[in-house]
């Protein structure tokens, strides 16, 4: 959502910055869209950080079943993903 949001605000700062002729006395709307522009920018890069940012855990657990010589060992790992996919 972030990334949709920062591309939102690139995009409506880009149309006051660039497309708009209109002059209003009480704002300057060429800043208000290079503002608008660098905060898209921001937003857009924090999202994608965040997104493809990825922690995992790995467990493992081991179980030996029997004796000395005769046993087996049985391996379990697991890995979680906290990328909420």
């Amino acid at each position: 959502m972030s990334i949709g949001a920062g591309v939102l605000l690139f995009v409506i700062g880009a149309i006051l910055r660039f497309a708009l002729t209109v002059q209003v006395a009480w704002i300057d709307l060429l800043l208000v869209g290079n503002i608008l522009m660098g905060a898209g920018i921001v937003v857009f890069v924090l999202g994608l950080i965040f997104t493809f940012r990825r922690r995992r855990s790995v467990s493992s657990r081991r179980t030996v079943i029997g004796h000395e010589d005769g046993g087996s060992t049985v391996r379990r790992t697991s890995h979680t993903d906290d990328t909420g996919l």
